[in-house]
């Protein structure tokens, strides 16, 4: 199923791209994390506790950043895996200048195997949604935070 949206930053693009960068910035917009470290370059494992719909665990995950344009698009991969079943996507993340702001169009497709997807699988669509709202309000209160010198 694909999923897709688009997010407005108030910040400028530049600004934006550092902060989908930053570990420790990912690790407080992405819901879930409890713990995100780089295991090498553009690459991450990270643990989540995530809820699906009924279906709720604690996740182990790869994340990983490839096909970077700074400061302008991203292709976003994540593998996590849990006893109650495994969670793929590949996001792809487009930064578009407004100025004073940046629209960040996105796109992805998520895939469910194993119990999550047998009991939350017709769920994605709608979770993924909320769950992109959720990070990219994140998003938007780092970007309000003053840039460190």
């Amino acid at each position: 199923m694909q999923v897709d949206g688009s997010n407005v930053i108030q910040a400028p693009r530049e600004r934006v791209w550092a902060l989908l960068q930053d570990p420790d910035v990912l690790a407080r917009c992405v819901p879930g994390v409890q713990e995100m470290t780089p295991d090498g370059p553009d690459s991450y494992t990270a643990v989540l506790n995530v809820a699906v719909g009924p279906v709720k665990g604690k996740f182990k995950a790869k994340v990983k950043l490839s096909n970077q344009v700074p400061p302008e698009s991203m292709t976003l991969t994540i593998e996590a895996k849990a006893p109650t079943g495994i969670v793929n996507a590949v996001g792809q993340l487009v930064l578009v200048d407004q100025g004073e702001s940046t629209r960040v169009d996105w796109s992805g497709e998520p895939k469910m195997m194993g119990m999550i997807a047998s009991l939350a699988g017709r769920l994605i669509g709608g979770i993924s949604k909320s769950q992109a709202d959720v990070f990219f309000g994140n998003l938007e209160k780092e970007a309000q935070k003053p840039v460190p010198a």
